[in-house]
């Protein structure tokens, strides 16, 4: 009986954790995107490499990665879903191809989210780019649209996924306390600030 459950959650674990920011800079000749500002690998880091449609082309696949664990496990059983989304999203933050140093999660999360509760993704994005609009830090955008989601499920009736979506929220958060520590002293750079700022 356990045998689906662990699969699932195997099959989003191996699925999550493709680093497409990594392996779309290597690629296009943009080297080892470790070694590059924040040295994370997803698409802020990307985007301060200067190139646009590379930025958005890993968002979206890492976005998509986290729907598509959920909504290939669903199509075996709506249970296996969550396990599949919960395993997408561990392996990007921890992907084992990486010596299990990936990724902040803020867009896998989104896929994860808008899989299993498409209105809840749809709160999700909105006060993500709505953030980002706002005060022009990524890092902020993507605490608040994780912290909105548990308060999303509370407001639309989910109360089964608030105590998972509470401990993805706060994993988001744990990776990014160096952000929040620059936050604090003011050192946290803006979307669109040149690299010497």
């Amino acid at each position: 009986m356990w045998v689906e459950p662990i699969l699932a959650l195997l099959f989003g674990y191996l699925l999550g954790s493709i680093p497409f920011g990594l392996v779309l800079t290597r690629l296009t000749g943009g080297g080892d995107l470790r070694q590059t500002g924040s040295g994370n690998i997803g698409a802020t880091n990307v985007l301060r490499s200067g190139n646009k449609a590379l930025a958005a082309l890993t968002l979206l696949l890492d976005i998509g990665k986290g729907y598509a664990a959920v909504y290939l496990a669903m199509q075996l059983s709506d249970g296996l879903g969550v396990l599949a989304g919960l395993g997408a999203f561990l392996g990007h933050l921890y992907p084992v191809w990486l010596r299990f140093s990936g990724g902040k999660g803020v867009a896998t999360l989104l896929g994860v989210v808008t899989a299993l509760i498409p209105s809840a993704g749809l709160i999700f994005a909105v006060t993500w780019l709505g953030s980002v609009a706002l005060w022009r830090y990524s890092s902020v955008g993507g605490m608040l649209a994780a912290i909105s989601v548990p308060i999303a499920a509370f407001v639309l009736g989910e109360s089964g996924m608030i105590p998972m979506f509470i401990g993805l929220a706060l994993l988001v958060l744990w990776k990014h306390r160096s952000n929040i520590e620059r936050l604090i002293a003011g050192e946290e750079p803006k979307i669109g600030a040149s690299k010497k700022a």
